[in-house]
């Protein structure tokens, strides 16, 4: 029996794709579960629209996200902070903080899109990449001064 997959199922397919399975492990599992439907000429008329859609907004999702990075490329964020000798903080910056930092320019970036891979402790200019797409990243130039 062929059906196609809505659901991931682990050793058998993602979702979308059409297999053929055995009739009772179509009818006693795969059905009754829902993670899967008969690949009928009505069901894989409708996957394809659905693959077209998502595509179509993938699309778009990726241009909005081209047109933010331009515009971020040349920004520079400031941060001031308190820091000790060897111009070690006290404390740290953190994603959070970057994203207060760009609020302030302008752009409303969520701190899950910064890809630090620790918090920066000492002062000095740092190149952050931002992840605004799985396509698109861009670099955000950061700036951390001493605080009087």
């Amino acid at each position: 029996m062929e059906v196609i997959l809505k659901k991931s199922v682990e050793g058998l397919g993602a979702p979308g794709d059409v297999l053929k399975v055995s009739d009772g492990y179509a009818r006693n599992y795969l059905l009754p579960m829902q993670l899967a439907v008969h690949a009928t000429e009505r069901n894989r008329r409708h996957l394809d629209h659905q693959k077209r859609v998502i595509d179509q907004q993938e699309s778009k999702n990726r241009e909005h996200a081209r047109e933010i990075a331009s515009q971020i490329s040349g920004v520079t964020c400031t941060l001031k902070r308190r820091a000790g000798e060897n111009d070690r903080l006290f404390g740290s910056v953190t994603p959070m903080d970057i994203a207060e930092a760009v609020r302030a320019e302008g752009f409303e970036l969520e701190r899950r899109f910064f890809e630090l891979a620790e918090p920066i402790r000492e002062l000095g200019v740092f190149m952050i990449p931002v992840r605004l797409h799985t396509d698109v990243v861009v670099e955000l130039r950061v700036v951390v001064e001493r605080d009087e």
